[in-house]
Order: C-alpha cells, then structure tokens, then sequence
C-alpha cells in the first residue's frame, strides 16, 4: 500500500455510527466520505482499513469529545479504547476536540431542510468533515505534533 503523507481519514465515532471523512493529497480540505452504520468493532475496522487502502493513508484523526467545560467524560474514556484498537491494528491515531460539531453539522441539515432519515444517515459524515477541517485548519498532521 503506498501512502501519502498528507491524506488523512477522519472518524466521528458514536455508539451506533461512525461519520468518515478524508483529506484532499495536499492536506487542505476535508471530504465526507460515508457514515459507517456499526457493527461490532472487528467490522468496523475491516471498513476503516479498506477505506484506509482506498485513501492511501495510514493516518486516522479520531475526534475526541471532551465535556464543555474540558473534561474527559465517560464517552471520551471509549473513544481512547477504541482508538488504542485503531493503534494495535497499524494506524498512526491522533485525537481532535469535537465539541459542537455534530450540533453544527444537524443545524446546517435543518437549515437544508434535510429531514429524519436522511438527516441520521449524513449527521456523522458532516461532524467528521467539521472536525477534519478544523483540524487542517489548526495545522494539520505535523511530524513534530503531539498525540492528541
């Protein structure tokens, strides 16, 4: 598998969905790619990996959802479990704060007049292009950077 150092896959991991989104080859903007709809954590990372493939990257942005006031709550404590996973399995993780995004991305579904179904299928997939983003945004996946 060849990898480009600049694409990155993106992961709004919740109980029941996971929002996927990439990185363009230079690192500069985000894309939503699919919402995985889960299946237990050995499907879900038979996805990832093919998506990883697909990509060409090995590189996994796992966004983290810290309590508005900075903490690390009980659903941050299962997304370091399930990102020590994506870790075992050969992915470089970092983490991203996702505070609000999922919030922004069902008001601009509304403000669309995107409604029930539609809405729950394409939520996750927009939390992660926001969370990718502002992520780039931020500076992207330096070499120098940090793990979270």
């Amino acid at each position: 598998m060849t990898f480009y150092k600049a694409r990155v896959l993106a992961l709004d991991v919740g109980e029941k969905r996971i929002g996927v989104a990439v990185s363009d080859p230079l690192g500069l903007t985000a894309q939503g790619v699919e919402t995985i709809f889960t299946k237990g954590f050995e499907n879900d990372l038979k996805r990832i990996r093919e998506l990883a493939g697909q990509y060409g990257t090995n590189r996994v942005l796992v966004g983290f959802p810290r309590n508005m006031n900075g903490t690390v709550g009980p659903q941050a404590e299962k997304i370091l479990e399930f990102s020590r996973a994506l870790a075992g399995a050969g992915f470089e993780v970092r983490h991203h704060d996702e505070r609000m995004t999922t919030l922004m991305a069902r008001r601009v579904l509304i403000e669309g007049e995107v409604r029930g179904k539609k809405r729950r299928e394409v939520v996750d997939k927009l939390a992660a292009t926001y969370i990718l983003q502002s992520f780039l945004d931020g500076g992207g996946w330096m070499e120098a950077q940090g793990g979270n």
